[in-house]
């Protein structure tokens, strides 16, 4: 299937997720054909990982396609020290996260996280938000990832970022497998589009996208008191979601529905992350994902100059955007 599990709220984003529920919704997701599975050390400072490693660890292992970030090591709180600054995961244990994107820090991040999931291997490693740090990537991280390929250790390597503009770069300048991309190609944004997705398409890297509601701003209820980017939402943005959304009525579509379906148009797009927090979570993201999504409403949004003309989504997603990890990507090229 091309939608894949993405398990910050698993972490406890934003509000509290007890263990028993957690379990719940992966195997909801599982079941449902959301086999592939996007993690990371930063989601709950090791909460989501653990969380998912109590589930996957009973299973096949080939039953899944499993992803995981590094860049962040987490290493217990000094006496007195409080919670990172700006910590949006509820509940979180008492760790802080230490950047460290040398050779031995990617090496041990990975340890670190296959030890929490309890399993021997990912398939696929991402870079996990250098934005500060680009300089470092192409000194040491990425020739750390570059290595762990080589090995055979993942399977596939790239970089996971809420921007596309130093991605775009990283496609250009590194040798990578795949892309996340982040609320940069949805409804709202569609700035992933100007250079990144093109230059996707021509090097042969596959693109998986996260956050198409953008942190919750085209989840559809609560527009006006929803988030934008981890923040409260623009008063500009908000009219520009609340046009969406009534357009949309006007189809007889929910908006989440049509903001998980809009990144399929684009053909480099081979997955989208949705990020459930329980069982009846996961029914809801398969019900708007097989939602019918009339032509006349993308060429409304279009007319309208709500979302780009020349890439506007057929109905349903074609079954064969899975996953392609590697050498294979480079084979056959971009999905058409």
């Amino acid at each position: 299937m091309s939608l894949g599990l993405g398990t910050a709220p698993l972490g406890g984003l934003y509000a509290p997720v007890d263990d028993e529920t957690a379990e719940a919704t992966v195997r909801a997701a599982l079941d449902a054909g959301l086999t592939y599975v996007d993690t990371a050390p930063h989601y709950g400072l090791g909460v989501a990982e653990r969380r998912l490693g109590a589930v996957l660890g009973r299973l096949p292992r080939d039953s899944f396609v499993l992803s995981t970030k590094v860049g962040r090591l987490l290493r217990p709180r000094p006496p007195g020290q409080g919670p990172d600054a700006g910590e949006v995961f509820s509940e979180a244990p008492p760790l802080t996260r230490v950047w460290d994107w040398t050779r031995d820090g990617i090496r041990r991040c990975l340890e670190e996280s296959l030890d929490r999931l309890g399993l021997d291997r990912v398939d696929a490693v991402y870079l996990h938000d250098p934005d500060d740090h680009e300089r470092e990537v192409y000194e040491t991280a990425y020739p750390a990832l570059a290595e762990l390929r080589a090995e055979g250790t993942v399977r596939a390597i790239g970089a996971g970022m809420n921007q596309s503009e130093m991605l775009t770069r990283f496609v250009h300048r590194l040798d990578l497998d795949v892309v996340l991309l982040a609320g940069r190609y949805t409804l709202l944004d569609q700035t992933g589009a100007d250079e990144l997705l093109p230059a996707c398409a021509e090097r042969g890297v596959a693109v998986v996208m996260g956050g198409v509601y953008n942190s919750g701003l085209l989840a559809g209820s609560g527009v006006g008191r929803a988030k934008y980017n981890y923040a409260d939402a623009p008063p500009a943005l908000v009219e520009r979601a609340l046009r969406l959304r009534d357009a949309c009525a006007r189809h007889g579509v929910p908006l989440r529905a049509a903001a998980l379906r809009f990144p399929f148009g684009h053909p480099v797009v081979r997955c989208v992350l949705v990020g459930p927090r329980s069982a009846e979570e996961v029914a809801d993201n398969l019900r708007c994902y097989r939602h019918p999504i009339p032509g006349e409403l993308w060429d409304e949004l279009a007319g309208e100059g709500l979302i780009p003309p020349e890439f506007l989504p057929k109905s349903p997603p074609s079954p064969s955007r899975s996953m392609l990890w590697g050498p294979q990507i480079r084979q056959t090229g971009p999905t058409t």
